[in-house]
């Protein structure tokens, strides 16, 4: 077990310094933004709330090229991946282009939320950025899964590693007026994550386009570069069941993030705080979750049940002792962590609090993410997206509201509303998982 988890944490490492990357961008946001005004702060969680579900929407579709591409992998079919390379590609600039107006067009939105009005007001310019930022974001994620399904992860994480320091940069010039721009403040932020991401994204095709490691799926282009019906409806049949898993889950941070706005700028810029953290763990999950899924689904190419299976079982485990240990972390450092983002007292003690219900959270938040990707590896997302849609809105959402409005738990029983959710959905995924490879097995 040992072993294969070791090959599987090989592929990770370069999608978890990636994927915790891309978390430091939102995370040097708040930082930056936290600096100037605790209101400012929380309009960034306003607009990162609404913008979580459209932009996850649009990520579950790119998740939809590592499986078919990695199965082409396992049966060596270079002219399909690069089939599913090019009609991904198109699939998922669509998807964002879509996305994009119509977030655009619904702005007012922010207005409709019950939310501070001065809030809402900072937060507008910042979003309509944020929305148009979603197109290159997610064509560099579409050609990273290429590469990634290649298991070629290591260029995507250099870039996501320069994209930190540029983007930090990008905020200073921006947020705060330096070397002659003018002090833009949080809609600075925006324009610094936009110029970022079209940085990278154009960097990343171009290194795709040239490279020779690439070079054998780049020279299929002349048959395979074509638009075919065939391989949309595959990206559709994995790509739509998991947008929704996303869209539901970041639906309810979301939805729950909303609702602690109800409660105060406070309690939403502590809750911004907390989930920022647990968002930066939960990356390391989703590497593990990414390098678990290509692994099976090469195996399940090339009919490798007994490989699929201990692949999957051994990233299970792993995640497991990952989300204790991180569990261990929020705790120890509840106290410390809040001011890496306030110097407000009040924001800082409620955040350190809202950790300690982080910490709970953190096995099952790892644990289910892992079993979402395996469960993809094997084309399995129809079942799997029942089993998000029922733990989440059935249970983690009412049981939070239930608890914070009603029972007058405030922030911290919205967050036990999570780890109700994040509990049942990492039962069911991770059931339905050894129960379906063990029947491949029966069957294969």
């Amino acid at each position: 077990m040992f072993k294969e988890f070791s090959k599987t944490l090989t592929i990770a490492i370069p999608l978890i310094i990636s994927n915790i990357s891309q978390v430091s961008l939102g995370l040097i946001d708040s930082a930056m933004i936290g600096a100037v005004d605790y209101k400012q702060l929380a309009a960034s969680s306003l607009v990162i709330n609404l913008v979580a579900i459209p932009q996850v929407l649009g990520i579950g579709m790119t998740m939809a090229m590592s499986p078919l591409i990695a199965i082409a992998n396992g049966q060596q079919d270079v002219h399909k991946a690069s089939k599913v390379l090019f009609n991904g590609f198109l699939l998922c600039t669509a998807t964002a282009a879509i996305i994009a107006v119509s977030m655009v067009l619904g702005k007012a939105i922010l207005f409709h939320l019950g939310q501070d009005v001065i809030v809402a007001q900072l937060a507008q310019q910042y979003y309509v950025v944020m929305a148009w930022s979603l197109l290159p974001m997610l064509m560099f994620l579409a050609v990273k899964q290429f590469a990634d399904a290649l298991e070629f992860t290591k260029t995507a994480m250099l870039l996501s590693i320069i994209s930190m320091p540029l983007n930090a940069f990008l905020n200073w010039v921006f947020i705060y007026g330096n070397l002659g721009a003018p002090r833009l403040e949080l809609f600075g932020t925006g324009i610094a994550t936009l110029i970022t991401r079209i940085i990278i994204a154009i960097t990343l095709i171009v290194i795709v386009l040239r490279h020779k490691t690439f070079q054998p799926y780049i020279q299929a282009r002349h048959k395979a570069w074509k638009f075919s019906f065939k391989t949309w409806r595959e990206l559709l049949h994995i790509g739509i069941p998991s947008s929704m898993q996303y869209g539901m889950e970041a639906g309810a941070f979301s939805v729950s993030g909303i609702m602690i706005g109800w409660l105060g700028a406070t309690a939403q810029a502590a809750h911004q705080i907390a989930l920022n953290l647990a968002s930066t763990t939960f990356m390391a999950a989703l590497g593990l979750s990414l390098a678990g899924s290509i692994r099976v689904a090469n195996a399940y190419g090339r009919n490798d049940t007994n490989q699929m299976r201990s692949v999957g079982t051994s990233t299970i485990t792993g995640g497991l002792f990952y989300g204790c240990f991180c569990a261990l972390l929020f705790i120890v450092l509840r106290q410390q962590l809040p001011y890496i983002f306030t110097n407000n007292n009040e924001v800082a003690l409620l955040a350190s609090t809202l950790l300690v219900f982080g910490a709970l959270f953190q096995i099952s938040d790892a644990t289910q993410a892992i079993g979402v990707g395996l469960l993809r590896g094997t084309k399995d997302v129809k079942l799997p997206t029942a089993f998000v849609a029922i733990a989440y809105w059935a249970i983690g959402i009412p049981v939070g509201y239930y608890l914070a409005f009603v029972v007058k738990m405030g922030a911290t029983g919205i967050w036990l509303g999570f780890v109700s959710g994040l509990t049942v959905s990492s039962i069911l995924l991770n059931l339905r998982f050894l129960k379906r490879s063990r029947m491949l097995m029966v069957t294969g």
